[in-house]
């Protein structure tokens, strides 16, 4: 990707002060989805923005500052020690940073006028999550837009119920903070109303993927399938089954990646985030082994390192079982039949709403028999899915171009007027 300047850098003249708008959230840290829901937006910076300046607070900082030739500062300060740090000096570091991450926060606020969390799902628990992560690092963020006047928007987020009391009360007082919500799904909303947030004035808009530029599509593989695949351990309310439950997932999946390659089907493994590299190094050393004569070309894993790449890799197959919520999303962005082995209502929405709601698989309960029944099933009707794919893509890319009209609004007009007055 093309490194860009911003704001006042070098080439860029403006006669206004220029608005400084800061990215808050889990970016730059390996997870393409979230990375892709933030270049969406910095996009629409660049195109009805120019003048802004941007900068960071995320769990990547180094990667996004060279990304984006733009300061970036990490979100968490015990991150720099989480390498290193073991026992009491662990504990220890670890309360000094919570101690220390609202300060952080507060200065680098400060400075700003707006701080936007694009994407993303940082209301949910639909993974294992600790309080005193992301909700008490958004609450932080909340409370500090309140003290230096800040506005704060949560831009197409997912959220879910969170049964977990603690959890639950930091992403409600996080997002009342907020000065602007919309979510990815009429769900999240949902949820957080059920939570006792007043939702009457937030939004729905499709997910911010679906304003990213698409390939040009090649001549795909007619029998090559696309096997996205997760380190999947269950949900917040899991811990306690989390290996019985990733066991089972795993085995499935790499059940499933024996039986396509049985039937003489080429396979590309995809996806999402670091987090998934084991799962995807143990699925190929398992079906090499169960295959040991195939050639290599019909069982393939590539780089990726951002959704442009995963896009791309995309293309290049004719049907897509996926885990990663942004694996099915790009793939039904692609118009490719899609069964998701999914982990959250999210998934079990966006395809629905492209008419493949038979096609959704639970990620917790998994079942190798049913998960190829449904595949079979898939691509015997995809003639007639495709075409309601395609509608459907188009559709949520004129959405999130009403979303960053909306944005716009709330967040610009009122700094260009000030600063002609």
């Amino acid at each position: 990707m093309t490194r860009r300047r911003w704001g006042n850098g070098a080439g860029h003249r403006t006669s206004h002060r220029a608005t400084h708008v800061g990215f808050f959230g889990i970016l730059g840290s390996g997870n393409i989805g979230n990375d892709g829901s933030l270049e969406s937006v910095t996009n629409y910076l660049a195109k009805r923005h120019p003048e802004a300046r941007i900068g960071f607070f995320c769990m990547g900082p180094d990667r996004l500052a060279r990304r984006y030739d733009a300061p970036a500062q990490s979100l968490q300060w015990y991150e720099a020690h989480a390498n290193t740090a073991t026992g009491v000096r662990a504990v220890l570091l670890k309360i000094t940073g919570k101690l220390l991450d609202p300060l952080r926060t507060l200065a680098w606020v400060r400075d700003k006028d707006a701080v936007i969390v694009p994407g993303m799902g940082v209301l949910e628990s639909t993974q294992p999550l600790r309080p005193w992560a992301m909700p008490y690092s958004l609450l932080a963020l909340g409370v500090a837009s309140k003290l230096t006047g800040t506005k704060v928007a949560l831009v197409s987020v997912g959220a879910n119920v969170i049964s977990k009391p603690l959890t639950r009360w930091l992403v409600v007082q996080a997002a009342r903070l907020a000065d602007y919500r919309s979510y990815r799904d009429d769900a999240s909303r949902d949820a957080m109303r059920q939570m006792g947030l007043d939702v009457g004035g937030d939004h729905v808009y499709p997910d911010l993927a679906f304003a990213l530029p698409v390939p040009e599509v090649p001549d795909a593989d007619d029998h090559a399938v696309g096997v996205g695949v997760m380190g999947y351990y269950g949900s917040n309310d899991d811990r306690a089954r989390a290996d019985e439950i990733h066991r089972d997932y795993v085995a499935t999946m790499t059940g499933f990646v024996y039986w396509l390659l049985d039937q003489g089907r080429p396979v590309r493994i995809l996806s999402g985030d670091n987090a998934d590299t084991d799962v995807v190094d143990e699925i190929l050393a398992a079906a090499r082994a169960h295959r040991p004569d195939l050639d290599q070309s019909r069982l393939v894993v590539e780089p990726l390192t951002s959704l442009h790449d995963l896009l791309r890799q995309l293309a290049t197959v004719e049907a897509v079982v996926a885990t990663r919520y942004h694996n099915v999303v790009c793939a039904l962005m692609l118009a490719k039949p899609t069964v998701s082995v999914g982990y959250a209502t999210k998934i079990d929405i966006v395809m629905a709403e492209s008419g493949l709601a038979a096609y959704c698989h639970s990620a917790r309960q998994p079942d190798l028999d049913r998960l190829i029944a449904q595949f079979t099933d898939l691509e015997r009707r995809a003639p007639e899915l495709r075409e309601a794919m395609t509608e459907r893509s188009a559709a949520a890319r004129r959405g999130v171009e009403r979303q960053f009209a909306e944005l716009s609004a709330e967040l610009f007009t009122n700094h260009s007027s000030a600063e002609g007055a």
